[in-house]
């Protein structure tokens, strides 16, 4: 049943360690705009720091709303799920900040993840961790884990840093509710001026003008959805 945790302890970081996906939400201020949600995987991308901080590498993708939330207000939730074993649900509340490739604050938490893969890699989400719960997760389907997709490397090792900056600029910089999202100012990756790192106090700013519309051919905007699974994954 339900449970509330002062910090994330020995048996929630087991647990943590052993979950293939988890789930960030993220949300713009006020009551219009898009919830957003995440699904995250790859193993090694999520470090639990210690018991009220957590972290995890944000690699490029074809939307950038979590950024874009983070940035504007700094609230996140992330959620574990078991899909095997005994049921449980986790839920980490929490102010986020952004640190960017570049920034001492991403150095000094880069050697914290299991995953060695840079290329691509755009920032590092670091939790501030408010509340720590638990629920039953009775209603979660048993699945089996098979492997991870290697399609988003793949996508990126066929771009040069050059392209990927440039794929950010593009599609990137703008949420779909025009909030400011990757900070694309500056072609080595960060706007001149920011902050090294970012987290819930830069106000909206940005409209909708400027935004390109969906291009069907980007690999990395979902498609139909084929038997084989091939669609690519966005990532938020």
């Amino acid at each position: 049943m339900g449970k509330t945790y002062e910090s994330i302890d020995a048996g929630l970081r087991e647990f943590i360690a052993a979950q293939q996906l988890f789930f960030t939400a993220t949300a713009p201020t006020g009551p219009d705009g898009h919830v957003n949600v995440s699904p995250k995987g790859m193993a090694g991308c999520f470090a639990v720091l210690d018991g009220h901080r957590v972290a995890y590498l944000d690699y490029t993708g074809s939307g950038a709303e979590s950024i874009a939330h983070l940035r504007q207000n700094g609230r996140i939730t992330i959620m574990f799920c078991a899909f095997e074993g005994r049921p449980k649900i986790l839920r980490l509340y929490g102010r986020g900040a952004l640190h960017y490739p570049g920034d001492p604050a991403f150095a000094a938490l880069r050697g914290h993840f299991g995953r060695a893969e840079d290329h691509g890699l755009r920032a590092i989400v670091e939790v501030d961790v408010e509340r720590v719960s638990s629920s039953c997760g009775y209603g979660v389907p048993l699945m089996d884990f098979v492997g991870d997709r290697d399609l988003l490397d793949s996508w990126a090792d066929k771009r040069t840093p050059e392209k990927l900056v440039e794929y950010r600029t593009e599609r990137n910089a703008v949420s779909i509710d025009g909030l400011p999202a990757y900070p694309v100012a500056d072609p080595g990756l960060r706007a001149p001026g920011r902050a090294v790192s970012e987290g819930g106090r830069e106000p909206a700013s940005a409209g909708r003008e400027g935004l390109r519309p969906v291009d069907p051919a980007d690999p990395l905007v979902p498609g139909p959805v084929r038997l084989d699974g091939s669609t690519s994954p966005v990532s938020g």
